[in-house]
C-alpha cells in the first residue's frame, strides 16, 4: 500500500504527459492537412458538394493573384473625363404613375418553363442584352459576358450536359430538403426548354479582364455586378412581353464553357431560356410577401 501511494501521483503526472502530447500532435496533424490560407468556414463549405465553384466570387482570389501575375496597374490608365448629367425630372404625379406603372407590369412576371418554339426578332434581343449592360458594375469593369445561343445543336448539347449534371444534383448533392422544397413547384432534372425556346442565354462571369496590352484587369466585386444586369435583363425580357426562367445549373459551368468556347476568366452565372410563354403555359400561384415584410422605414 505504501508503493502504491507514492507511485499514484506520478502515474498521474505521466498520464498527463501522455494526454498532452497527444493533443499537441493532434493539432499539428489538424493543421498539415489544411492549405494555409483556408478557414475553419472554407473547411466546411468544402463538404457542401450542391456548391458549384463557378457561382463563387472570386474577388478575393484574384486579389491574391496579383502578386504573381501581369496585372494592370490603375495608374497605367487614362484620367476619365467627367461630363455634366441631367436627367429627366418628372413632376410628382407622374412619377407616383411611373412607379405604379412599372410595378404593375414587374408584378406580373413570372419563371416560366413552358416557352414558345414560335421566333423571336434578333435585334429585340439584341436590345434586351444592351440594357442589361447598363447595370453598374465594380470600378466600371462590367464584367459580364453574354452568350446568345440559337443555333439548334448547341442547344441541344447544353441541354445534354445540364440534365446529366442535374439528374445527380437531385439525386445525390442537393440533399432531401432542398428536392422537398423544390417538389411543390414540380421541377427535376429533365429540362425540355433547352430545346424549345428560341434562345438560350448564358450570363458569365468574367473573374478578371484582360487588357489589349495582354495585362490583367482586377473585377471588382465581380459576381454582385453580373447579378444586378441579370436583375435588369429580367426587366427587360418582361418589358417586351418575353418569358423565362432564371437556373443555375450547378456544376456545368466548365463543360458549358469549353462548349461555347469562352476563356478561363470567364465562369458561368446563371442560364436563362428566353421565349414567348406556350399557349399552354402554367405557373405555380404563388403570391408575394407584401411591402411590410419586405421593408423597413427608419
Amino acid at each position: 500500500m505504501a508503493l502504491l501511494s507514492v507511485l499514484t501521483p506520478v502515474l498521474a503526472v505521466v498520464l498527463c504527459l501522455v494526454i498532452g502530447f497527444m493533443l499537441v500532435r493532434s493539432r499539428e496533424t489538424e493543421t498539415t492537412s489544411t492549405p494555409s490560407g483556408k478557414t475553419e468556414g472554407a473547411k466546411k463549405a468544402d463538404f457542401r458538394t450542391w456548391v458549384d465553384q463557378d457561382l463563387q466570387d472570386d474577388t478575393e482570389i484574384t486579389a491574391k493573384e496579383e502578386e504573381d501575375g501581369d496585372w494592370a496597374d490603375s495608374h497605367e490608365e487614362e484620367d476619365l473625363l467627367h461630363v455634366p448629367y441631367s436627367p429627366p425630372r418628372y413632376p410628382e404625379e407622374t412619377m407616383l404613375q411611373r412607379s405604379k406603372d412599372l410595378y404593375t407590369l414587374m408584378n406580373q412576371r413570372r419563371s416560366v418553363r413552358f416557352i414558345s418554339p414560335e421566333p423571336v426578332p434578333r435585334e429585340v434581343i439584341d436590345n434586351v442584352i444592351r440594357t442589361a449592360g447598363t447595370a453598374p458594375s465594380g470600378a466600371h469593369t462590367e464584367p459580364w459576358t453574354f452568350v446568345v445561343v440559337s443555333d439548334p445543336d448547341t442547344k441541344h448539347q447544353i441541354r445534354q450536359i445540364v440534365e446529366e449534371e442535374e439528374e445527380v444534383n437531385y439525386r445525390q448533392r442537393m440533399g432531401d430538403k432542398w428536392v422537398n422544397d423544390l417538389a411543390k413547384l414540380k421541377t427535376n432534372w429533365i429540362k425540355d426548354y433547352l430545346d424549345v425556346a428560341p434562345y438560350l442565354v448564358l450570363v458569365f462571369k468574367q473573374t478578371y479582364g484582360i487588357l489589349p496590352n495582354d495585362k490583367k484587369r482586377t473585377h471588382y466585386y465581380n459576381e454582385i455586378s453580373v447579378s444586378i444586369s441579370c436583375g435588369i435583363l429580367l426587366a427587360a425580357l418582361q418589358n417586351v412581353g418575353l418569358v423565362t426562367v432564371t437556373s443555375t445549373p450547378l456544376n456545368c459551368g466548365p463543360q458549358l464553357r469549353i462548349l461555347l468556347k469562352r476563356p478561363a476568366n470567364e465562369k458561368l452565372l446563371m442560364l436563362l431560356p428566353v421565349g414567348y410563354p406556350a399557349s399552354d403555359a402554367t405557373v405555380p400561384d404563388l403570391k408575394r410577401k407584401p411591402l411590410d415584410d419586405v421593408m423597413v422605414h427608419i
